[in-house]
């Protein structure tokens, strides 16, 4: 049954890959991709076309999150994609909450189905950490999530805390509050572009780095990779 929802899973993974990829190749005019002009209708259609229904734009995006990242995929995408279409107060509210389920329904598959070779795959490389999550599961994850995962892949970060057994409520709560200031900044940066985008008449790189969309959020986001360091060293690098 586990190897069946495995072919299942990858299938599902490559079939919704196949077609989201589709769909914006499609839609995209690839001739005209060094033209200003064309970013700026996009930019406009898409403006025109979620602000029609909000509601249902943002029930679909967020279905479609859970999904995405159920299985497997990237986070960075969705928290761009999130700030464009709908700003960054919206957008993180969205994509924190979608992400957080996305991730808790992974992890759930995961330890119901695929706990042992996940174990057997990432308990060696993770194991001086199993016991530091064991001593509170809660804060440990949270600190894990706000830092960004140690640098390991967005999927597999969701994966790891089947190593210790975490409780479903605590991986669901330390993910949406660690998720959160990460996920803020890179929403912002997402708003940031689009806002550039419809403001100027053509695209010129010292002009869109200095725009305060761009650069507060640039700064923002470089303030939480070296808090994230100090972080990093205080409670996992001297973890033995």
């Amino acid at each position: 049954m586990s190897k069946n929802l495995k072919i299942f899973l990858g299938v599902s993974y490559l079939l919704i890959l196949f077609f989201f990829l589709y769909f914006i190749f499609t839609a995209i005019e690839i001739n005209r991709l060094d033209d200003f002009a064309y970013y700026k209708e996009i930019q406009t259609n898409l403006e025109t076309y979620i602000s029609k229904n909000i509601i249902i734009n943002v029930i679909y995006f967020f279905i479609f999150a859970i999904i995405w990242v159920t299985l497997l995929g990237f986070g960075s995408p969705i928290l761009i994609i999130s700030g464009i279409l709908f700003g960054k107060i919206i957008g993180t509210l969205v994509s924190v909450i979608s992400i957080s389920i996305g991730a808790l329904l992974l992890y759930s598959i995961g330890n119901f189905f695929f706990r042992d070779l996940v174990k057997s795959i990432l308990e060696k490389k993770f194991n001086k950490y199993i016991q530091l999550f064991q001593k509170n599961e809660f804060f440990y994850f949270f600190i894990y999530r706000f830092i960004g995962g140690l640098g390991v892949p967005f999927g597999l970060q969701n994966l790891i805390p089947i190593l210790f057994g975490m409780k479903k409520i605590n991986y669901f709560l330390a993910s949406f509050f660690g998720f959160i200031p990460g996920f803020f900044i890179i929403n912002t940066i997402g708003a940031g572009l689009n806002t550039y985008i419809s403001q100027a008449d053509s695209f010129n790189m010292i002009d869109f780095i200095f725009t305060p969309q761009i650069y507060l959020p640039i700064l923002m986001f470089s303030a939480l990779m070296f808090s994230s360091i100090i972080i990093k060293k205080k409670f996992f690098d001297d973890t033995n």
